[in-house]
């Protein structure tokens, strides 16, 4: 979810590939995290309809079963366009 401004205003302002490796939350008292699969993809999601990414990974706390729920999800999309007009 904290990524999603960052997406967007780099999607906005750049015609090269945009990438994100988001966390599967934010770690619990216990430095683990809670955030599963499903919970991960709904929110990528977003960023996929919004066309504001080109390259979808995970970092801290994703399993291969978040990967496999990504890289799934991913496949019905085409890459973000790089087409669109570039602010100077």
């Amino acid at each position: 979810r904290e990524l999603k401004p960052y997406l967007n205003t780099l999607s906005s302002k750049s015609d090269f590939n945009i990438s994100a490796h988001p966390n599967a939350g934010l770690p619990n008292e216990f430095g683990e995290y809670d955030e599963t699969p499903e919970d991960m993809v709904s929110q990528i999601k977003e960023f996929l309809d919004d066309g504001l990414i080109n390259i979808i990974g995970g970092c801290c706390g994703t399993t291969p079963d978040h990967i496999k729920a990504i890289a799934d999800l991913a496949s019905n999309y085409p890459p973000r366009s790089k087409s669109k007009e570039v602010a100077v």
